[in-house]
Parts: structure tokens; C-alpha cells; sequence
């Protein structure tokens, strides 16, 4: 038994809340345990950075001597280098698991590679995101086989990577905003592998699955609002209606499939999505007041409303990444706001004061709110 549970279970014995038997049977079951073997986190980054390092490695040596090999030694190399990798983490699967799971990742990143070299050297000129699903279908078949968090990372992240590519190659003889239907999807995406680490449900391709869409949530949200874009959509009706179906369908159903009837919060932030999809559809045309003020600030205000909705998400699941990112968001559209808005209609010493107290501001009350929400998440979850 570890000190700390030591220290409670003693703490207990002295209020009277556990009596001496039992807190010896307690203390007897304890011992009786096996301990589990976990690694430390220095082994645990060291591995990580030895997997990097070694794929970087061998990488660099065969962009080093690619024009010296024939035809037939490229192809025979990319084959062991494919091979290998999955070989030595089979080797190791029993003595080492983690040096595996690292050894399987690096195999399935070098699958792309190979794809990818093999049509270089063959001089294939076909439809350029079938390399990418390709080497999507070698990590799903990686994730069957394995079933670890580094080729659910991989099925995560090149599964979409190959329908944003199709999406791309499809529109991309028409001059249109194809992007942000594209980000708008991709949002969505991110929400869905966010959400998908909670209550009982706390696997470790989940906790993986959560960090990916963590870290793709604010970037596909700056990416959907419409300062980054021309004016007016230009695009057959078709891929517009196939686009926006297949980026709302795809993640309503993969968060069906992972939080079960707790998909319908899932549901509403599509439905928020759609609210974003009219205010861009509708704010760019005329010249009324009403119109202006849905150019001018609806992007602003659907951002804050959707930084509140992901904190609310988090109270009500108890997860604390989310009211972090909530905080977050609703930050970067203040700061947004007064550098788009406000700051170039003030002089500059006015506006670097009022930047200053908009940061100091920021800075204690929103860090403030976090803390306050996250000790009521802990207070929940203990």
C-alpha cells in the first residue's frame, strides 16, 4: 500500500470512521496485490524521442543516397523498411510494450512513406489523394491488428486527411471558398474527438482521440469565420450539397458510435454549425443595417457563444480540457475583436493602454473563472 493510502486510511482509524479490523483487512488485501507495472515518464519520453529520432534517421539516410540506388534497390528498400519496423516491434511485443507500440507507430508512418516513394519510382500519375487513403487503410488494418492509441492517433488523423484531400482535389477548378466548408467540417470533426473521452469511457485511443481534436478545435474554429475569405460562394450545387452533408454526416455518426445516446449534445453542436453556415450565407449581401451588424459581429458572437456552450459541456461531463479550451476561446475572440474592431479607431497611445488593461483583465478574470470551474469539476469528480 502507498504512503498516502497509509496516511488516509490512518486518518480514518483516528475519526472513527473505520474500525481497527477492518482497517487491517484493508491494509491485508493491499499487500496482497500485485503492483502494477507502469513505466516511468523519463522512459516513456525517451522511447518517444527514439522513435522520432530513428524515423527521422532513416529517412534523412535514404534521402542521402536515393540517386545512387537502382530501381530495383529502391523498391527492395522501401519493402524492408515498411517491413522492418512492424518485425522488431513484434520481437519486442512481450519483453517491452511501450518500445512496440513505438516501433508499430514508426512501421505505420513508414507504410506512407513507402506508398508514396513507390509511385515515385514507377512514375505512377494517378489521382493523388488515393497515396493518402492507401496509407489510411495501413493504419486501420494496424489499429484492427493492435488495438494501441498510437494507430487509433493515426486512423484519426489520415482518415481525414484523405477526405480533406479528395474534398481539395474536387473543387479545386472552381474559384470558390471551398475552405471553409472544409473547416467547418473539420470543426465539427474535432468535437467529436474531444467528447470522446468521458464518464467510463476513458481508454487510452479515447484520451488520444481527445488530444488530437484539443488540438485542432481552435484552428478549425479560426478557420471557419469569414475573415480569412473572399466574399460569396461560387460552386456547383452539387459539391456544396455533398460537402457540407458528408461534413456534418461523417462526425454526427463517428460520435454516435463512440458516446452512444449521449451523441445528441454532438447533434446540437452541428445544429450550431449550421447556425454558422446561414450567418455566412446570409451576411455578405445588401446594404441594410441588420446585415452589417451580422457581417460585422456574428462571427464574433457565435465564437462566444460557442467558447460558452464547450465550458457548460465540460461542467455537465466533468471534464476540465474542455473548460480550459472554453476559457481559451473565449480569450483569443476578445483579443480578436479589439484588434479587428476597436484598436484601429483609437490613437496609438490609446489603444496600447487599452490593449494593456484588456490583457491584464483577461488575464485575472479569466484565469479566475478557470479556476473556480475547475475546482468544482474536482469537488464532482472526488
Amino acid at each position: 500500500m502507498s504512503e498516502l493510502w497509509q496516511s488516509v486510511l490512518e486518518r480514518w482509524s483516528t475519526a472513527g470512521l473505520v474500525d481497527a479490523a477492518t482497517a487491517e483487512r484493508i491494509r491485508s488485501f493491499e499487500a496482497s496485490r500485485e503492483e502494477p507495472k507502469h513505466l516511468r515518464w523519463p522512459i516513456l519520453i525517451a522511447v518517444a524521442f527514439g522513435a522520432i529520432m530513428l524515423a527521422a534517421g532513416v529517412l534523412l539516410f535514404v534521402s542521402a543516397h536515393w540517386d545512387e540506388l537502382s530501381p530495383a534497390g529502391r523498391f527492395s528498400l522501401v519493402l524492408f523498411l515498411v517491413s522492418i519496423f512492424h518485425v522488431a516491434g513484434a520481437f519486442v511485443a512481450d519483453r517491452f510494450p511501450a518500445l512496440a507500440t513505438a516501433l508499430h507507430g514508426v512501421g505505420t508512418i513508414s507504410c506512407g512513406a513507402g506508398i508514396f516513394l513507390a509511385a515515385q519510382i514507377f512514375n505512377l500519375q494517378e489521382h493523388w489523394p488515393g497515396g493518402i487513403m492507401l496509407w489510411a487503410v495501413g493504419a486501420w488494418i494496424g489499429w484492427g491488428l493492435r488495438r494501441d492509441w498510437v494507430q487509433a492517433a493515426l486512423v484519426a488523423i489520415l482518415t481525414p486527411a484523405w477526405l480533406s484531400a479528395e474534398w481539395i482535389d474536387a473543387t479545386q477548378r472552381d474559384s470558390w471558398n471551398s475552405e471553409r466548408i472544409l473547416a467547418q467540417g473539420l470543426f465539427l470533426l474535432a468535437i467529436t474527438y474531444l467528447t470522446a473521452f468521458f464518464n467510463d469511457h476513458r481508454g487510452n485511443a479515447r484520451r488520444c482521440l481527445a488530444w488530437v481534436g484539443g488540438i485542432v478545435l481552435i484552428p478549425a474554429a479560426a478557420a471557419s469565420m469569414p475573415v480569412f475569405y473572399d466574399y460569396g460562394l461560387h460552386a456547383s450545387a452539387h459539391l456544396v450539397f455533398w460537402g457540407r452533408t458528408i461534413g456534418l454526416a461523417l462526425p454526427l455518426l463517428l460520435a454516435w458510435w463512440l458516446r452512444g445516446k449521449a451523441a445528441w449534445m454532438n447533434a446540437l453542436a452541428a445544429f450550431w454549425v449550421i447556425v454558422l453556415m446561414l450567418l455566412l450565407s446570409h451576411g455578405y449581401s445588401g446594404g441594410s443595417l441588420l446585415r452589417w451588424s451580422i457581417r460585422t459581429l456574428g462571427p464574433y458572437l457565435w465564437c462566444t457563444v460557442t467558447s460558452l456552450g464547450l465550458i457548460a459541456w465540460g461542467l455537465k461531463e466533468t471534464r476540465r480540457e474542455r473548460i480550459n479550451l472554453g476559457i481559451l476561446g473565449f480569450g483569443i475572440t476578445i483579443m480578436v475583436f479589439y484588434f479587428s474592431d476597436v484598436m484601429d479607431k483609437l490613437g496609438r497611445s490609446a489603444s496600447l493602454i487599452g490593449l494593456g488593461l484588456l490583457f491584464l483583465i483577461l488575464a485575472w478574470g479569466l484565469e479566475r473563472t478557470r479556476r473556480r470551474l475547475v475546482a468544482h469539476v474536482k469537488g464532482v469528480t472526488a
